[in-house]
């Protein structure tokens, strides 16, 4: 639940960034035709420098982004800020689940041979992290012997692993859908540029123009959201994999561990 909040709350915080930069473009729009209304010589000439230095990235996107058409683009953006909001919090999650595992070894074994089992239970306790769950399950079955300990761990490791994967299916929903969005919005932009020719049955550049436009707005806003989610992706799959092989690695290291500890 606190995950699926916290979720919400970033998928929030970026739409209301989205519709507060929105907003104030908007009302520079408003500033600048009440100036071009009393200063129509002014206007042309920021317009001239405009042209020569190029308008600012934001300013573009947006203008791209309504001439793809609201209903095409809005759902390829939804994509993309839900898509980042998942991003983000695996992201936390993964660092915070992140720890110094040769650290966190050396203090259980130490704890062992001045506390026992249940000083080593209380350092797992007090650590963060996938890793110190699964020790602190190893630790919990001791008294149950080495096989019930392995079995432990190996099972234990499996629920750990899906909580590290838990949201990944949803990127790749997004990372897919994006493009057939935009896709979709290229097919029905030709059909609207067919159409056009059809009802003046005439072929002219100028007629065809705006659906084709749309159609290669709304493909290209697709392959960018999927692209951008792609590569954060393949970046939380690289971050799970490094902590699955410490959690492997570690727990072999806890077995023989334990038992050496057996053997005192």
């Amino acid at each position: 639940m606190k995950r699926f909040l916290l979720i919400i709350s970033v998928a929030c915080t970026l739409n209301l960034s989205v519709m507060s930069a929105s907003a104030q473009e908007s009302g520079a729009v408003d500033a600048s035709a009440a100036t071009e209304l009393t200063v129509d010589r002014d206007v042309a000439d920021f317009q001239d420098e405009t042209d020569v230095h190029g308008e600012p990235l934001h300013q573009v996107i947006k203008q791209k982004f309504l001439e793809g058409g609201a209903a095409w683009m809005a759902p390829i953006l939804l994509c993309l800020v839900f898509g980042l909001a998942i991003v983000i919090e695996r992201v936390l999650y993964l660092n915070l689940a992140t720890v110094n595992t040769r650290k966190l070894m050396a203090a259980i074994e130490q704890a062992l041979d001045e506390g026992g089992i249940e000083a080593a239970k209380e350092i797992c306790r007090n650590t963060r992290g996938p890793v110190a769950s699964i020790f602190y399950q190893g630790l919990d079955r001791y008294d149950q012997g080495l096989d019930a300990v392995e079995k432990s761990v190996v099972s234990y490791g499996s629920v750990q692993m899906g909580q590290m994967e838990s949201g990944m299916s949803w990127i790749s929903l997004f990372i897919a859908l994006a493009p057939m969005l935009g896709f979709l919005g290229t097919v029905v932009g030709m059909v609207q540029a067919f159409d056009a020719i059809e009802g003046a049955q005439d072929i002219s550049p100028t007629l065809v123009a705006g659906g084709i436009k749309v159609a290669l707005l709304t493909t290209l806003a697709g392959l960018i959201v999927a692209i951008v989610l792609q590569l954060f992706y393949n970046y939380i799959l690289s971050k799970i994999d490094a902590l699955v092989i410490q959690m492997e690695d570690s727990s072999i290291s806890l077995v023989d561990m334990l038992a050496k500890y057996g053997r005192k």
